[in-house]
């Protein structure tokens, strides 16, 4: 009898392993392509990326800034090994993100629906649910 139990808590332990993994790497991957295009799209100034800076009030050489250290972040994030990296990796982008939401809060910039506030918080809760299911590899 105690085979089985034995056995059931084997199963349970492997699937939440699993299903951990599983919900990391969908998040992560969310994360990075959507942080990726934001930066690539910051350097190369597509889309409204000059008037979402200019119009609160950025100079625009802050799109370079900004695009270099996303895709920077993100090369950080996917590249195994460095834990410490991926640490500063993963603040950068919370507070990236959670200072992109404030500026457009305090230029009054909320965007259609408040867009310019709930995508950035969006992306900052990604990277916290991203850090929360790392695996252990991953952490410090």
């Amino acid at each position: 009898m105690s085979t089985i139990i034995g056995n059931e808590k084997v199963m349970k332990v492997e699937t939440r392993t699993i299903g951990r993994m599983v919900a990391y790497w969908t998040v992560t991957i969310i994360l990075v392509f959507s942080i990726t295009l934001s930066g690539i799209g910051q350097l190369m100034r597509l889309g409204g990326n000059v008037e979402l800076v200019t119009d609160i009030g950025f100079p625009l050489y802050v799109t370079n800034i900004l695009g270099v250290w996303k895709l920077l972040g993100v090369i950080a994030i996917i590249s195994p090994g460095f834990p410490r990296l991926k640490e500063w990796a993963y603040s950068g982008i919370f507070f990236l993100m959670t200072g992109a939401a404030l500026s457009h809060v305090f230029a009054n910039d909320y965007g259609d629906y408040g867009f310019h506030i709930i995508l950035p918080l969006f992306y900052a809760a990604l990277g916290i649910a991203s850090w929360v299911l790392r695996p252990k590899s991953r952490k410090l």
